[in-house]
């Protein structure tokens, strides 16, 4: 099987170009050339930017493919440019979506596929519904051969995995926890969430890979275990080989001092998300999550141990969340006195 990745070098995608060269697909790599310590052994690489629709139809005009995965498309714009380039040219298109696109606040605690999707908070999700729409109606009129996947939040070597952390320098967590520093869990840390090893979501993935029952349908691909946001952060805590020393603050008092967070937290984190893999596993009967959180986070942290230079600390994050501990503080303090 002939597939192409845009991209294939993210956090996500980097564990499933390596699994589907293991498998023996014959995978290329249409991205920008950045990331070639996350290229896999035999997988070629096709430099280009999908994102210049006219050199990209020129660079892949002479290229087919069986099964053709967009990991990088985000907005209604990207699919449409898709659609253009492939309509016609393969068997099998993938597109990335999120679980953050089901409902906010879910009528029922277990997700399924057939839960609507509805995000009122955050725009990002808002846009993945909306390619997903898009795509879903290029299938039903014209038979453009799409299959949906909704991660939901997946991690690897190369992310410190929490409700709020620095994107660009995970390891600023980890360096927090280790020199006692307060850590913010948003509530009081009992709502359930769902943590997703890379390597666990590739061998779902992979699965579905010229699967024909797969087209036309939407799938989602977590883990089975189920964790309370403080059993998450002491998982991080044993990792780092410290207790963190945790500070409960309400979503929307960290909303109204970091409004910046407001939509990931009200659109995704701050609200329980439990799956149901049955469909998943319907396709894919091999699929089974089998790296417990305690396990993968551990990996993560000695992968950053091993890779120095990757352990850089976000001084403006460090700020941020000094500043809205010292405001939840000060707050707590004028509410409790008489």
């Amino acid at each position: 099987m002939k597939v192409l990745f845009i991209g294939g070098t993210g956090l996500i995608s980097q564990a499933v170009s390596k699994l589907a060269a293991q498998s023996g697909i014959e995978l290329y790599l249409f991205n920008r050339g950045q990331r070639e310590e996350f290229i896999p052994e035999g997988v070629k690489v096709i430099i280009g930017d999908i994102r210049h629709q006219k050199k990209a139809a020129e660079i892949l005009k002479d290229y087919e493919f069986d099964v053709i995965v967009d990991w990088i498309a985000f907005t209604q714009d990207h699919v449409k440019t898709d659609i253009e380039l492939f309509a016609g040219k393969t068997k099998q298109y993938v597109y990335i979506s999120s679980a953050s696109a089901y409902q906010k606040p879910p009528q029922h605690y277990i997700i399924t596929e057939e839960t609507p999707l509805s995000n009122p908070y955050w725009q990002y999700s808002r846009d993945k519904i909306a390619c997903e729409e898009l795509l879903m109606e290029a299938y039903r009129s014209s038979g453009f051969p799409v299959t949906i996947v909704r991660p939901s939040y997946t991690y690897g070597d190369t992310m410190i995995p929490a409700s709020l952390n620095s994107w660009q320098h995970p390891w600023s967590l980890v360096d927090r926890i280790r020199k006692g520093l307060p850590i913010v869990v948003h509530g009081d840390g009992t709502s359930l969430w769902t943590m997703t090893h890379n390597t666990d979501f590739a061998k779902g993935f992979v699965g579905l890979l010229g699967h024909p029952e797969a087209i036309g349908e939407a799938f989602h691909i977590t883990s089975d275990e189920v964790l309370s946001w403080n059993q998450i952060y002491h998982a991080i805590g044993q990792a780092a080989g410290v207790e963190p020393n945790v500070v409960h603050i309400s979503s929307d008092f960290i909303a109204t001092i970091l409004p910046d967070q407001a939509d990931g937290l009200y659109g995704d984190k701050a609200v329980s998300s439990v799956f149901d893999n049955g469909k998943i596993k319907s396709l894919v009967p091999d699929f089974d999550a089998v790296v417990p959180f305690a396990e993968g986070i551990k990996r993560t942290v000695a992968w950053f141990e091993a890779h120095p230079e990757r352990c850089t600390i976000d001084t403006e994050w460090n700020t941020l969340m000094d500043t809205l501990i010292q405001a939840h503080g000060t707050h707590a303090k004028m509410i409790s006195t008489p």
